[in-house]
């Protein structure tokens, strides 16, 4: 007997383009429900009445809101993890000096946190976080870290006494700032003061990690 799948994932993988636009109208619906309404009172029957389909549509594709809100949550750790490859992109493969990659990282991480705060909260705040998003989230820690670890190794003007442990702190000083203030003061700092507060708080960590 083949094992039941997790309450939280989705039910129907979509094989036609008519079946993955009504799964992209659930989902964007979704967004927009859980925006408003928050976690509690984001339900399965208001986010139909969005999307215009019947609980029943809805229901065969996913078969609560939790397996909904997972499904917004993964996309949302991939849209930034594609976000730190873009700022990246490009980059020469010698020496980079920090105040030309750190500010294009943390810009493009506060950019899409900050574009739809409430949204973010419901996230990452309010709703469950099952296996499968953690270990998401901790593979796109290490591939984030990864990228950082080998800035730092070509910079001449940081010497690190443990790269692959500075780098390590520089993306969950980031994470962890740009989703504190966003849950939870998304109204009291704009995304470029946000950005340049994250900027002065790693350059000075950086600076004081460097062995001299």
């Amino acid at each position: 007997m083949p094992p039941r799948p997790a309450p939280h994932q989705p039910r129907k993988t979509p094989r036609q383009q008519r079946a993955w636009q009504t799964r992209r109208r659930i989902l964007d619906a979704a967004a927009r429900v859980f925006a408003e309404y928050g976690h509690a009172a984001g339900t399965t029957d208001r986010i139909a009445a969005e999307a215009r389909l019947s609980v029943g549509s809805l229901y065969q594709y996913f078969p609560n809101k939790d397996s909904i809100l997972l499904t917004l949550a993964l996309e949302h750790v991939d849209e930034t993890a594609q976000a730190v490859r873009v700022s990246l992109a490009g980059l020469p493969d010698g020496p980079v000096p920090v105040d030309r990659w750190l500010p294009a990282v943390v810009g493009a991480c506060a950019e899409l946190h900050t574009r739809d705060p409430r949204l973010h909260r419901v996230l990452f705040e309010e709703s469950p976080r099952p296996p499968d998003l953690l270990a998401r989230f901790h593979e796109a820690e290490r591939e984030a870290a990864a990228a950082v670890e080998s800035l730092l190794r070509r910079d001449p003007d940081l010497t690190p006494a443990d790269p692959e442990r500075s780098a390590r702190v520089v993306v969950a000083v980031v994470e962890s700032l740009v989703h504190r203030f966003v849950a939870q003061q998304p109204d009291r700092i704009s995304e470029p003061e946000l950005t340049g507060e994250i900027v002065a708080v790693v350059t000075g960590y950086l600076g004081r990690a460097t062995v001299s």
